[in-house]
């Protein structure tokens, strides 16, 4: 009876496991975290990009096309046992800047702020590299020697190929 017992109890705990993994990786922090304490110290209309750069530190990247908007790019993931990295958190906060240099604007982006970008799957064709059917089969004739006896890779040490004198 007691052996019933212990293994209803074991069966009940089962549950349980799988919200504590016994291969769990630890997460990893990735890029520039900004507590949300220290983003609350930036004000606009009144700092300018060297007081930002000194409160936040340097940005992760800025704008492609534009230096008045600064982004600060973080993530933190967990390692998955053969799987990519799963993203369990990821913050992005953009500073814009006005055309004298000073904060025109602090906010940070929400996931329904991204857009999906289709992937185009096509390959760009090289010329030379398609065969037919013909030069598959009788693409090797002329690239080999007559062999022995003859021939441009013949034995022999003379021109065409005869002993040499």
């Amino acid at each position: 009876m007691p052996v019933r017992l212990l293994l209803l109890l074991g069966l009940a705990a089962l549950p349980g496991c799988n919200s504590m993994p016994l291969f769990a990786a630890p997460p990893e922090a990735r890029g520039h975290l900004i507590p949300a304490h220290q983003l609350t110290e930036v004000v606009v209309g009144t700092h300018t990009r060297t007081d930002v750069q000194t409160l936040l530190g340097s940005p992760t990247t800025t704008a492609t096309f534009d230096d008045d908007t600064w982004f600060y790019i973080s993530a933190v993931t967990r390692l998955r046992p053969a799987r990519t990295p799963r993203v369990e958190d990821q913050r992005v906060v953009v500073v814009t800047f006005n055309a004298a240099g000073v904060v025109q604007e602090v906010r940070e982006l929400e996931r329904s702020d991204g857009r999906q970008i289709a992937f185009v799957n096509r390959e760009t064709p090289v010329p030379g590299t398609d065969r037919t059917f013909m030069q598959s089969l009788l693409g090797n004739l002329g690239r080999l020697g007559a062999g022995p006896g003859g021939g441009a890779t013949g034995s022999g040490g003379g021109p065409g190929g005869g002993p040499g004198r």
